[in-house]
């Protein structure tokens, strides 16, 4: 003979616990993936703002390398306009 399943297996949960249940586990699996997502989209985002980084420092350099050409040629004429005032 089978043995007849206990009254604790042959029972129904109620609707709120089931729905209670089931809204832990949705929760609890969207929250990993959210948090997966969010570390990944993170680091490409840490990873532009570095590029970004990058790319205004080497503008900057640029930057003031043509500020101090400029300087000397500016220097250079007003030397050039002195002397020959001088004359």
């Amino acid at each position: 003979m089978a043995p007849s399943p206990s009254a604790s297996e042959g029972q129904l949960l109620p609707r709120s616990e089931v729905e209670s249940q089931l809204s832990s586990i949705v929760f609890a699996f969207l929250d990993g993936t959210l948090h997966s997502e969010i570390d990944e989209n993170s680091t490409g985002i840490m990873e532009e703002i570095a590029k970004c980084k990058d790319n205004a420092l080497e503008k900057k350099k640029t930057l003031e390398e043509w500020k101090e050409s400029f300087q000397k040629a500016a220097s250079t004429v007003l030397d050039m306009l002195n002397n020959n005032d001088i004359r």
